[in-house]
């Protein structure tokens, strides 16, 4: 993925207050919530980039496994080992 740009923006605090409460309802920080309502009016607008990334998943990242781990567990199941109720 290509880094990410930053930028300084400065809002009125009330703005900032129902941005923050906003983004709380929908489970976001202030920051994504933001993206997402500009996202929203790029798209809206027909002004959407074709070459814009998706939008980041929320939450943390799923955790991989080490391919050994999941060949045996793949070879578990293939051989019917995991899970058998006999």
């Amino acid at each position: 993925m290509a880094e990410r740009k930053k930028i300084l923006l400065r809002l009125d605090p009330a703005v900032h207050d129902a941005l923050a409460r906003w983004a709380g309802d929908e489970l976001r920080s202030t920051n994504a919530q933001i993206e997402f309502i500009l996202r929203r009016s790029l798209s809206e607008a027909g002004r959407m980039p074709k070459n814009s990334g998706e939008m980041p998943r929320r939450g943390r990242p799923p955790k991989r496994r080490p391919a050994a781990d999941q060949d045996r567990q793949d070879d578990a199941v293939g051989n019917g080992e995991a899970g058998d109720d006999d």
